[in-house]
């Protein structure tokens, strides 16, 4: 297992740290989405977990149902469920891809949901512009479809969802 940071105050409280993970995230801009640091900074310290691994390597972003998030995505879950943790955003550095690190962050994840009571993990997949190893990730993670959206023209997603326990 690799050691994780599950504090968002940490992320908060270091500069360089915030900064790292910052431009860790703005790399994958295009999977993700661009960030400036004052939403990077209100995203963390609303998150239900917010966790990575050391030498900023690799990035995971998640609220609860209660979140005061205001992602057109995670509003979609919200509508239609009770009670769910959110995936917005997971980013692994490019040199540190293939060595398990977004598979251990989920599961790590998972564990804290159920601690928390949460049995439904949810997240959004690219459809367009296609994005082919997030969905055979999702999927062996235990991900099926929850719907689907046309954000903007050339952008639409899918929901996924997995329940826990």
């Amino acid at each position: 297992m690799i050691g994780l940071s599950l504090d968002p105050e940490t992320i908060a409280h270091t500069p360089a740290l915030r900064d790292d993970l910052l431009a860790l995230n703005n790399r994958s801009a295009v999977e993700t989405s661009w960030l400036e640091p004052a939403r990077f900074e209100s995203m963390v310290a609303a998150a239900f977990a917010a966790l990575h691994v050391p030498q900023a390597q690799a990035l995971l972003l998640t609220f609860d149902q209660s979140a005061d998030y205001d992602s057109p995505n995670f509003l979609w879950f919200r509508e239609r469920f009770e009670r769910f943790v959110y995936i917005d955003r997971i980013v692994v550095d490019e040199n540190a891809r293939g060595l398990g690190l977004a598979r251990q962050l989920y599961d790590q994840l998972f564990h804290l949901a159920l601690e928390s009571g949460h049995d439904l993990v949810t997240c959004e997949v690219n459809s367009t512009p296609p994005n082919p190893g997030s969905d055979a990730f999702h999927a062996a993670m235990g991900f099926v479809e929850a719907g689907s959206a046309a954000l903007t023209p050339g952008k639409s997603v899918r929901y996924l969802k997995r329940p826990l326990g």
